[in-house]
């Protein structure tokens, strides 16, 4: 054999379609809403296409390579630049295991290992990372999982912002289970575990955003244990999501586009704590568009709601938990509609722009 035929073929990796985009990246396109999503589509389904990626969930489901195995691997992965890397009720060392526990819960997965790899800043105080490792470390061992694998790179001073930390999540789920994005159907309730826009506030609250004091503290944390409560009762769920970027309205306005439905909330429902809701009033913002980070959204058939709220409430992270909405069969577009206090009606779209940059 000569040399000249051990070299890549470079024609076969050229690029399959013409190039279309101009312009740049802006912070609206890490929202997690339309600008998001608009990006995913127009790129990276447009060259990663594959049917895994093309159900449009926060985790991927393949099959046991046993196959006489009743589970299959269920895999997510993440990534973490919130800003600061400390504030009230946690820290990013807490988010990325929290993050990706709560990524496999969702699929009705049971989280096993993560890897982590960690992007440092040249100048972060070795006793910050050290802080970060040790609530990583907690968390862990609090969701029941270990850190197996890692990798470590500095970036020059000024190159990056202190530490960005990526991690992959690798879980089973039965080859029975099928809870996903696209499985609402009508005659469900939507329920929420707890109180929304936790976490938004209170990391603006670290930035001294607020032109106030509050009490507010992130909810993050990982919910494996409080889904698999619900899920060890073998109760019926169709649909689970943790309405992290984007908040609420952004998730379910997803989960409608997935499953073809309209979903109705009930404004006089929704559990936000009075302190969320003065600081969202003082910022013009929406509490349904704040991110969380210890909440997760069930959809679940209505003869089965009473019963995950009394599971949910059983459990320090579900105390909180409520009924907001229901689902019901699209007339055309599937959308997200609040009924309102006064007895009106309103569209609650996905978010368009970025609300909080450097929020997760």
């Amino acid at each position: 054999m000569k040399t000249s035929d051990l070299k890549p073929d470079f024609s076969k990796f050229s690029c399959p379609l013409p190039l279309i985009h101009k312009g740049q990246i802006v912070l609206g396109h890490g929202s997690g809403g339309r600008m998001t999503k608009d990006l995913i589509e127009s790129i990276f389904y447009r060259y990663f296409d594959n049917p895994y990626l093309r159900k449009g969930n926060d985790f991927a489901e393949f099959n046991n390579l046993d196959q006489k195995a009743n589970m299959k691997w269920v895999v997510s992965t993440d990534a973490h630049i919130v800003k600061p890397i400390f504030f009230p009720g946690g820290d990013i060392g807490r988010l990325a295991i929290s993050g990706t526990v709560n990524d496999i819960s969702v699929s009705g997965g049971i989280p096993k290992f993560i890897t982590a790899s960690f992007i440092l800043e040249e100048g972060l105080q070795l006793r910050d990372l050290e802080k970060i490792a040790i609530s990583m470390s907690i968390t862990a061992k609090e969701a029941g999982v270990e850190i197996i694998a890692g990798d470590t790179k500095v970036a020059e001073k000024g190159s990056a912002d202190k530490v960005f930390i990526s991690t992959t999540g690798i879980g089973i789920l039965n080859q029975n289970t099928v809870i996903r994005g696209d499985q609402a159907k009508a005659g469900d309730s939507v329920i929420i575990s707890g109180t929304i826009g936790d976490h938004g506030i209170a990391v603006l609250a670290a930035r001294n955003e607020l032109g106030f004091r509050t009490k507010v503290e992130s909810d993050v944390a990982p919910l494996n244990i409080l889904i698999q409560n619900v899920l060890k009762q073998n109760i019926e769920v169709h649909v689970m999501r943790d309405p992290t970027r984007g908040g609420v309205a952004t998730t379910l306005n997803e989960i409608a586009l997935q499953s073809k439905v309209t979903i109705t909330l009930d404004e006089t429902s929704m559990p936000i704590k009075q302190e969320v809701r003065s600081a969202c009033e003082m910022l013009g913002f929406d509490p349904l568009y704040i991110a969380n980070e210890g909440k997760v959204i069930i959809i679940s058939p209505i003869i089965h709601a009473e019963d995950i709220i009394q599971i949910l409430q059983d459990h320090p992270l579900g105390k909180d938990a409520k009924i907001i909405g229901e689902v019901s069969k699209a007339d055309s577009t599937p959308r997200v509609i609040m009924k309102t206090k006064i007895g009106g009606t309103r569209i609650v779209d996905m978010l368009s722009g970025e609300m909080l940059p450097r929020i997760c």
